[in-house]
């Protein structure tokens, strides 16, 4: 899996956002949870600096959705570079899953959609419309393996995809994606590992992390980036 915090990451949204500002403001909370059930995380933590996850706090999901199918398997300036020329049709914003129903498939290859993309994108569109895909606002009834069972039955989106919008998306605050390699990679690289830990060994190591397995997913997530610029044991130091 690719790491989203790497390219695919959502922008901080403004400080004034009510709902951003009550998140970052549980952020100190959740690392001094997370130093306290690992230490390890204490200088992982130390070392990277104050969680910068900031979820989009008005994005809807059928969006993140449509955004979502684009990114897969491209690198995150070809991705953008598609739904900017989705966009341009639709200059009075976002389309709505009507307007997207609408657009034929030749219009959306030229965009830059493949034909299992387009396949999708209608598939997600006709679920916004029956209500399938949940509004903002009906999501937040919804538990996440909820909406996790919910939205896989969608043609193009898998676990890994709604565990995303978990977590960048609706600010879910206790998402482990243990499919992700990036997550994987962190964890390994922070315990100075041989080999990744397999999906369901990670998952019993973070029931520790919970209720904030998100933030931690954020931190592994930065581990793996800094072996760039560091050595693995540098990490824990």
């Amino acid at each position: 899996m690719n790491n989203p915090a790497a390219g695919a990451e959502p922008p901080a949204v403004p400080a004034e956002d009510p709902a951003t500002e009550a998140w970052a403001a549980r952020l100190p909370e959740a690392c001094a949870h997370l130093a306290t059930a690992h230490p390890p995380f204490g200088a992982l933590i130390a070392r990277v600096g104050p969680c910068q996850l900031r979820p989009h706090a008005t994005r809807e999901p059928y969006e993140a959705l449509i955004r979502a199918i684009a990114y897969q398997q491209l690198h995150g300036r070809a991705a953008e570079a598609i739904l900017a020329r989705l966009l341009a049709h639709h200059p009075a914003g976002f389309p709505a899953p009507a307007a997207v129903l609408a657009m034929d498939d030749t219009t959306l290859r030229a965009c830059g959609f493949s034909a299992s993309k387009i396949a999708a994108l209608r598939d997600i569109a006709a679920g916004a419309a029956s209500g399938l895909v949940p509004t903002r606002a009906g999501a937040a009834a919804l538990s996440d393996e909820a909406l996790i069972a919910r939205l896989t039955t969608l043609r193009g989106v898998g676990r890994w995809t709604v565990e995303m919008l978990l977590i960048f998306t609706l600010g879910r605050p206790d998402v482990l994606p243990v499919d992700d390699f990036g997550v994987r990679e962190g964890w390994r690289l922070l315990m100075g590992l041989a080999e990744q830990p397999r999906p369901r060994a990670l998952a019993t190591i973070g029931r520790a992390w919970s209720p904030w397995r998100s933030i931690a997913s954020w931190y592994l997530w930065r581990a793996a980036d800094k072996t760039k610029k560091v050595k693995p044991s540098e990490l824990t130091a």
